[in-house]
């Protein structure tokens, strides 16, 4: 019997894998996402080490290879793909990212702003006295 047949089973927003969206799994999938990862983590290091690179291209180059690692690491090790049965995976990464942009945003504005919100010096000298 397929999925088709009887899908009075399943869970419910459960849709089966369709053809060519499967997930990369078992050991050969995680030994190619190290080798990548390790891949790319040297020649991060190679990139920042060497003379051969334009220096002011060193920075651009680096968050790029970053971005690159991070695609690694969700495709390889946390299975997220573009398939009809990933779209909960996907909504969850997009939350932890924005949950993570918020913290970063507040704490430097924080940050930018802590100066400007203190007590001067002097008066706290002052008190102190």
């Amino acid at each position: 019997m397929s999925h088709s047949e009887n899908t009075g089973d399943l869970a419910p927003g459960y849709t089966p894998p369709s053809e060519g969206h499967e997930p990369i799994h078992g050991l050969g999938g995680y030994l190619i996402g190290l080798g990548l990862a390790v891949l790319l983590t040297a020649v991060s290091f190679f990139i920042a080490r060497t003379t051969l690179v334009w220096q002011p291209s060193i920075p651009v180059a680096i968050a790029v290879l970053a971005v690159a690692q991070m695609g690694v690491h969700l495709v390889y090790f946390l299975h997220i793909t573009t398939g009809p049965d990933n779209t909960n995976n996907v909504l969850a990464l997009a939350f932890g990212v924005l949950i993570v942009l918020l913290i970063l945003t507040g704490s430097f504005w924080i940050m930018a702003h802590m100066n400007h919100n203190m007590m001067p010096m002097d008066q706290v000298i002052r008190m102190q006295g």
